[in-house]
């Protein structure tokens, strides 16, 4: 019989034989109630028309029944209705409440309660515990376990798992762990709730000791304490995950659908995808969740056909995508800028009603800003959203600074705050990448003492950005200062200083950020390395750069592209040829970075023809070049001579590679034009750009002019460069020396004294050479090094036994005091016999001391390797690896020596 043909038959009884069907009102209530079948509630009409409402037991039943049916606000309905209520009554209801998400229902229910005069019992707090925890009520979690102790309940293993449950989801660890502590045996829920708060507190190696712990206690561990302690394992070591994995096995802990999806998520997290999957096809159960953390694990591995193809066998399934399946999907169109794929994904949240889902539209918001070439398509999501979240505002802030709207990336800001909406972390740390870019002190001032205020200071991700806006802007003492107040530095800290000081042209003060990293403890990483390594290599200080090789062979950083292109721009810029060579065969899969540094080292070191044969080479490799790789091909064409290969290689930029020509292509186009003596194409070069020239691109056409003495042009070229730099003393010196050339020394005289009227002053020349891991600096005409005296006997040395030989050259008076001489006779008298001398000088080598060092050459037996502030000047046996093509060489010089080929 039906439960409903039940219920008629005893409708129709007489009223003094109701009490006889009382227990068969109880048993279709209790029946229903465990199935949850709402046809249960057809009863609670003849039990009120029967007065059987008086029966706490059924009507117990009939709440629960209610609650589980129709909600807790139905069951409340006949909660207010009923004339007597217990503990399980309250417990019933509030226990709905907190299940159904109303928790701050839940916690009023419970006062009322208290207020009633009934007491709790273990059920009753644990449903209002849970409420705490989802709402983070710490006052309130304290008082239940007060209460919790002042009914001997705090011995119970089940309430004291909630406690600890309650405290992690606080934030309070310690307070967990002292819960956990204070118990005397506890079981398997309690470890792997303790487990599950160590976890969420971040404290990933604590939470596998206690898991070894468990073990050693003899607590068998559950499915549900391998997916908590397998979620810890994501963030260390791939090892810890796969020896967890194989401790399930051997225990014989059956692959649920929880712990399979732990599995994938621990292996996905790692990039085994392989892996990943084994583990999905060894049940057939699958949800949801499961399939989104495998597509999650493909995005995060940036492989998004693969993630697309299990989307779609995902809703073969019969599987809904949910929000976090979407905004997954959108996560990697944002990370390879697939924007069509975004827009499907768009479209398709729109068809399921998930659009205004915060979580997708925060995702949509990313993808547009990054994908998209117009902000608007990422505003207008912005603005369809009904509750935008921080991270919302966070992405378009982010957005604005990265298409270049960093003046509307701060309006953002503060709308945002206008609105009551409080920035995190990151979002500060958004907005001050847009001041920084926007070289705005002011605003960057501003948003720092809003981080005081907030008291901000304390986080890493704000400190460092902090740091590194600071440093942007050319304020290192800022950038020092905030620094020291920071209470935990770390390697990005530090990375950013090196970098930003490079930038700046502060390189030693670079490499001084090596001995703060070790006394702060913090070892290098392949950034840092790399930041450090150009430092090295901006100096010449090429001991400094060799320890740094062998601390990244020590660390294993060696393997690193960003590294390993570092050391060859290092041994290129050193001049060691061959170590260069070596440095870059050594990598793996070079990418255009390392082509671009191969290409201008050889270029630099005079190696013309091997340069453009590695650019070919780079394009039969498949790497397209950027515009850096031009930059370094006109180099080398213009040190070769070779004026039609280079205008052909210019013309190709745009038509072949659809790269637009920047400054400093054309650049090297008038001194490619103006070297080979085509000074008036070099003109019109300039008069055609699509932009205004600079001091550098008049001061380049200016060199030409003293190379071909074209004195008119010449002065022209000065003019227009005084009057965009006026302080600049190159432009004078350039003219000055070229009326000398032509024979007006009258002019090149006033020229000099317009410069000292005017107060402008000649950078002073100065050479460096390491030896022994010490630097030694010369500067012209200074005497202070203690070796002065027997550095001036050398020299005079070399010069008479220079003309005792029958060379000619150029010995003006004062030569001899040129800081490039200085280094290069201190070097002859403190290397070893046979040793290279190599030498940094930061203005480019005269002519005079190019010839000297060139002639010497031929009877030291040494090599001499000059890297002046434009190119490196290799000089063996006589010869130079610039091959005539240097630029202070008299416009008339054309003497064997200079003109040789360089042999290498």
């Amino acid at each position: 019989m039906s439960s409903l043909a039940k219920v008629n038959k005893l409708f129709n009884l007489n009223r003094s034989e109701a009490h006889r069907f009382e227990d068969v009102c109880l048993r279709i209530v209790s029946s229903c109630n465990s199935q949850s079948l709402e046809q249960g509630l057809c009863v609670h009409s003849p039990v009120i028309k029967l007065g059987l409402h008086g029966n706490l037991f059924l009507s117990n039943n009939l709440l629960s029944l209610y609650a589980k049916c129709f909600g807790a606000e139905h069951a409340h309905d006949l909660f207010d209705e009923m004339p007597c209520r217990d503990v399980v009554s309250w417990t019933g209801l509030v226990s709905a409440y907190s299940r159904s998400g109303k928790h701050d229902k839940a916690l009023e229910l419970f006062d009322s309660m208290i207020a009633s005069g009934e007491s709790p019992n273990e059920f009753t707090f644990s449903s209002v515990l849970r409420s705490c925890s989802a709402v983070e009520e710490f006052d309130m979690g304290t008082r239940i376990h007060n209460h919790m102790i002042k009914r001997g309940l705090d011995s119970n293993s089940f309430l004291l798992s909630s406690m600890i449950d309650f405290y992690a989801k606080c934030g309070c660890s310690e307070e967990a762990h002292n819960v956990f502590r204070g118990m005397d045996s506890g079981n398997t829920v309690t470890w792997t709730t303790m487990i599950s708060s160590l976890v969420q507190a971040q404290k990933w190696i604590l939470a596998l000791k206690h898991y070894v712990d468990m073990i050693n206690a003899q607590v068998p561990p559950n499915e549900f304490t391998f997916a908590k302690i397998l979620e810890a394992s994501c963030y260390l070591d791939l090892d810890y995950g796969k020896l967890l994995h194989a401790h399930s096995i051997t225990r014989g802990i059956r692959l649920s659908l929880i712990l399979k999806t732990a599995l994938v998520n621990m292996y996905s997290s790692s990039q085994r995808m392989k892996d990943a999957f084994k583990v999905l096809r060894q049940t057939p159960e699958y949800d949801v969740v499961l399939w989104t953390s495998v597509i999650s694990g493909l995005t995060h591995d940036s492989k998004v056909k693969e993630a697309v193809s299990a989307l779609q066998e995902m809703e073969i399934s019969g599987f809904v995508p949910n929000s976090f399946t979407y905004s997954n999907l959108l996560k990697a169109c944002s990370t390879v800028s697939f924007l069509e794929l975004g827009k499907q994904i768009h479209s398709r949240s729109i068809r399921t009603g998930l659009e205004a889902d915060v979580c997708v539209g925060n995702a949509l918001v990313d993808m547009y800003m990054k994908c998209s070439n117009l902000v608007e398509d990422g505003l207008k999501v912005f603005r369809g959203m009904t509750s935008p979240n921080v991270i919302s505002w966070t992405s378009l802030i982010a957005g604005f600074a990265d298409h270049g709207f960093e003046q509307d990336s701060f309006h953002v800001f503060l709308q945002m705050r206008a609105v009551g909406v409080q920035p995190n972390s990151f979002t500060l740390s958004a907005v001050l990448r847009a001041c920084r870019t926007n070289k705005s002190l002011s605003q960057t001032l501003k948003i720092h003492g809003y981080i005081i205020k907030a008291k901000e200071c304390s986080e890493a991700v704000v400190a460092n950005a902090l740091v590194d806006a600071y440093a942007a802007l050319g304020m290192v003492n800022y950038s020092w200062r905030v620094t020291r107040k920071m209470k935990d530095r770390d390697i990005i800290t530090y990375t950013s200083l090196a970098t930003r000081m490079n930038k700046l042209g502060n390189h030693e003060m670079a490499l001084n950020v090596i001995k703060h990293m070790k006394d702060d403890n913090i070892e290098m990483d392949g950034f840092s390395l790399a930041s450090f390594l150009s430092a090295s290599a901006a100096l010449a200080t090429m001991e400094t750069g060799k320890q740094l090789h062998c601390y990244s062979i020590k660390s294993g950083f060696s393997s690193c592209t960003s590294v390993s292109n570092g050391l060859v721009d290092l041994y290129w810029k050193c001049g060691y040829a061959d170590d260069g060579y070596r440095a870059f065969e050594e990598i793996s899969d070079p990418d255009v970075v390392s082509w671009n540094q191969l290409i201008s080292g050889l270029a630099s070191n005079g190696y013309v023809n091997s340069a453009l044969s590695a650019f070919d080479d780079m394009r039969l490799a498949g790497l397209k070049p950027d515009s850096i790789t031009f930059v370094s091909v006109l180099f080398a064409c213009s040190r070769g001579g070779l004026v039609d290969l280079g205008v052909d290689y210019f013309r190709s930029m745009k038509n072949k590679y659809y790269i637009t020509p920047q400054l400093d292509h054309y650049v090297c186009l008038v001194d490619l034009l103006g070297r080979a003596g085509q000074l008036e194409n070099a003109m019109e070069v300039i008069v055609n750009m699509p932009f205004n020239p600079d001091p550098l691109i008049y001061k380049t056409l200016l060199g030409s002019c003293k190379l071909h003495g074209n004195i008119p042009l010449a002065e022209d070229m000065a003019r227009r460069g005084l009057e965009l730099d006026p302080s600049d003393p190159a432009f004078y010196l350039l003219l000055a020396n070229l009326y000398d050339e032509m024979g007006q020394s009258n002019l090149g005289k006033k020229t000099r004294q317009l410069m000292t009227d005017k107060g402008v002053r000649k950078n002073p020349s100065q050479s460096w050479i390491e030896i022994r891991n010490t630097v030694h600096i010369f500067n012209a005409g200074d005497r202070p090094h203690p070796l002065t005296n027997e550095i001036h006997d050398k020299i005079v040395s070399l010069t008479n036994e220079l003309k005792r030989r029958g060379y000619s050259f150029k010995d003006t008076e004062g030569s001899s005091y040129h800081s490039e001489k200085l280094a290069v006779a201190f070097g002859l008298l403190n290397t070893p016999s046979k040793a290279a001398i190599r030498i940094s000088k930061n203005m480019r080598i005269c002519s005079e001391c190019h010839d000297f060092i060139m002639l010497l050459t031929r009877f030291i037996d040494r090599d001499v390797i000059v890297r002046d502030g434009n190119r490196i000047h290799a000089f063996k046996r006589g010869q130079c690896s610039c091959r005539g093509f240097h630029e202070n060489c008299s416009r008339k010089k054309n003497t064997m020596f200079c003109m040789d080929s360089y042999v290498s």
